[in-house]
């Protein structure tokens, strides 16, 4: 399957370069009329050439951010790094002291980059780090396989390495592992257990408001998965050899429940492009160039979570296990939680994260908060204009009443 893939990908790569240097030649030569057969033909080769994926990690591009009207420079700082995964910090140019925050990115066939307006919303107000996980088709064998297991140390790893008095932000599927680490963490009474955890439109219980995403899940047992959505690492590459959850399976799994959504975009784009709104369609491309970037994800990895998190709901009937020992999110007193949730969310519906209170029974109420989104889809929980004005408020205002 995958050896299939990329030889398909290897060639289709040729032509949308072809589509992209033609494309580049028709709009640099000369100033054509709006909606002109040199315009149309433009637009019509722009969409050619960002029709394919990518497997690099696009730039976070954050190189400054604006605060009380004045520029703050941003720098990139790798403060742990392991074969999987970097710790990412985004270093503020000020002397000030802020809370940390580390924003745990799903490993779901996206690099983190796709949280870089989250990031840049955080940044305001905080001290930020992110999980920069790396494509698994770039990581050698001898690294050894990567579990759900491996997935909550690398959590608990990061968190201890901001110390004390820290706050974890994860976003969809990670909400899980995070939970774990700090149940974990407070089982072991951990000094560096951290002083606030928001969970984001994640799966703790799958069995609330099933999704086509679960259902999906459930409806095929864990053998036709391992069977069917997982290939091996093609020789050319510095994993060869590793077995993954294809990047490009995941993405197309995404866009299959929004077909007509995604063609409607591609549409509008050539449409704005040659009527020369050119704000709108350069919009519209932005979001498929980072949409279009994929990454692997470990299979061992995958197939763990499809069984343990949407087919058996181990964390919420009490028996998901860390390093053979169980997990006991009762454990947590220390850390405050807040669970987001969107009203329209289609991959992580109402309801299945907010069962992450039921599983903190022994946290004060008060140290317990739920906001739900009106409005809101999967994507509009940690990012656009609701995040920005209505969400992010919220989860400022939670991190500050827990210091």
């Amino acid at each position: 399957m995958y050896d299939a893939y990329q030889s398909y990908a290897d060639m289709a790569y040729s032509v949308r370069m072809l589509a992209a240097n033609t494309e580049s030649i028709l709009t640099n030569w000369g100033q054509a009329p709006y909606n002109s057969p040199l315009q149309r033909m433009a637009a019509y080769y722009e969409l050619v050439a960002l029709a394919g994926f990518t497997h690099a990690r696009p730039d976070y591009e954050i190189k400054s951010i604006a605060i009380d009207g004045q520029d703050i420079a941003i720098s990139e700082e790798i403060i742990d790094d392991t074969p999987f995964g970097s710790l990412l910090r985004f270093r503020k140019h000020i002397s000030v002291e802020e809370p940390k925050v580390l924003l745990i990115a799903p490993m779901s066939g996206h690099f983190a980059t796709l949280l870089r307006n989250t990031v840049r919303t955080f940044l305001r107000d905080h001290d930020v780090y992110i999980t920069d996980w790396k494509n698994t088709r770039d990581v050698p064998l001898s690294a050894g396989p990567f579990g759900l297991d491996t997935y909550t140390e690398h959590v608990i790893r990061f968190i201890k390495k901001l110390g004390p008095q820290s706050h974890v932000v994860a976003v969809c599927q990670p909400t899980v592992s995070a939970l774990v680490a700090v149940a974990v963490m407070a089982t072991e009474k951990d000094l560096d257990q951290p002083a606030s955890l928001t969970l984001m439109a994640g799966p703790i219980d799958t069995r609330i408001n099933p999704t086509k995403v679960n259902e999906l899940a459930m409806g095929k047992p864990i053998e036709w998965f391992r069977d069917k959505l997982t290939g091996t690492v093609p020789w050319a590459h510095i994993g060869a050899g590793r077995n993954v959850y294809p990047g490009f399976l995941q993405l197309a799994a995404f866009m299959s429940m929004n077909v007509e959504r995604h063609a409607k975009s591609f549409v509008d784009m050539f449409k704005h492009r040659v009527e020369g709104e050119f704000e709108k369609a350069d919009a519209i491309k932005a979001f498929y160039q980072e949409y279009f970037a994929i990454m692997d994800l470990p299979g061992e990895f995958y197939l763990e979570t499809i069984e343990l998190v949407f087919q058996k709901y181990a964390l919420p009937l009490g028996k998901l296990t860390f390093r053979g020992a169980k997990v006991d999110p009762g454990a947590i007193r220390r850390t405050f939680l807040l669970t987001v949730e969107g009203e329209r969310d289609d991959i992580c519906a109402p309801g299945q994260t907010l069962a992450a209170h039921d599983l903190c029974a022994r946290l004060r109420p008060y140290m317990k908060s739920h906001h739900l989104q009106t409005g809101a889809g999967h994507y509009g929980v940690f990012s656009g204009k609701r995040w920005d004005n209505q969400i992010y408020p919220v989860v400022r205002d939670h991190i500050r009443a827990s210091l």
